[in-house]
């Protein structure tokens, strides 16, 4: 099972304000033991909502709008992608995180193509084994 741990923003992460190095080593350290553990697949920070941009789609158009975007801890600031066993094996994983006080952990699971069963037309479930053999093939 894959489970996206989404490191919610709050005013700091927001503002751009870089952690201290105590905490970048201990996230580090903390990387490395879910890369040994064979848990972590992906895991990255994001900037500030400041410099992105959000796309809507209505009436078969988009539209564009740019940052900020508020309420911070609506927002992202980080994720993790782990391969696990269980939702509580993640929540455990999850609960090691070296964090500030106050930061707050979403921990969700990626739908996998056999959770669709039968509504997901063999075509699209064969294209999917592709794309992600192609994916694999290019790390």
């Amino acid at each position: 099972m894959r489970f996206m741990i989404l490191v919610k923003a709050d005013k700091n992460t927001e503002a751009g304000v870089v952690p201290d190095g105590k905490l970048f080593v201990e996230m580090n350290k903390y990387n490395e033991e879910l890369v040994r553990a064979g848990v972590m697949q992906a895991g990255e920070g994001l900037q500030p909502s400041a410099i992105g941009a959000r796309i809507k789609f209505a009436g078969g158009k988009s539209t564009v709008t740019d940052g900020p975007f508020a309420p911070a801890e609506e927002l992202v600031a980080g994720f993790w992608i782990f391969n696990v066993k269980s939702r509580e094996e993640a929540i455990d994983w999850a609960r090691r995180a070296p964090m500030e006080s106050g930061t707050v952990l979403e921990v969700r699971r990626i739908y996998e193509a056999e959770d669709f069963g039968d509504a997901l037309p063999v075509e699209v479930r064969d294209a999917e084994e592709r794309m992600r053999a192609q994916l694999a093939a290019k790390k």
